[in-house]
């Protein structure tokens, strides 16, 4: 079983920054891809970044070139750089294992806890 605890979460104003971690327990860390997932209330779960095993990364559409995913496997964590952030970025994000099927990211069992996220206009 692996436990994943996040932070880093919190409030900032629109075009500031916020970096998320995502520590995991137990020895696969290194094994796994990860995913930083974000759900804002009456909206859909969104996949926003994801990292496989050898640190390649890929992004939706709506975080491109504002956020970067990385991993540091000596310290079991994930990150999630957040920057020039808008309202809409407003969310609680969830880091999760995955893996990659058929060329895309699908959520493993392992989930996070969630952090909030809040930008203010």
């Amino acid at each position: 079983q692996v436990q994943l605890v996040e932070s880093g979460g919190g409030l900032v104003q629109a075009g500031g920054s916020l970096k998320l971690s995502c520590t995991a327990s137990g020895s696969t860390f290194s094994f796994r891809s990860w995913g930083w997932h974000r759900q804002a209330p009456g909206k859909q779960r969104e996949l926003v970044a994801n990292i496989n095993r050898d640190g390649r990364a890929n992004y939706a559409d709506s975080v491109k070139g504002r956020f970067t995913i990385s991993r540091d496997n000596a310290k079991n964590t994930v990150y999630l750089q957040m920057n020039s952030l808008t309202v809409e970025d407003s969310s609680i994000y969830y880091c999760a294992s995955g893996y990659y099927g058929g060329g895309s990211f699908v959520d493993g069992n392992y989930w996070g806890q969630g952090t909030q996220v809040t930008v203010s206009s």
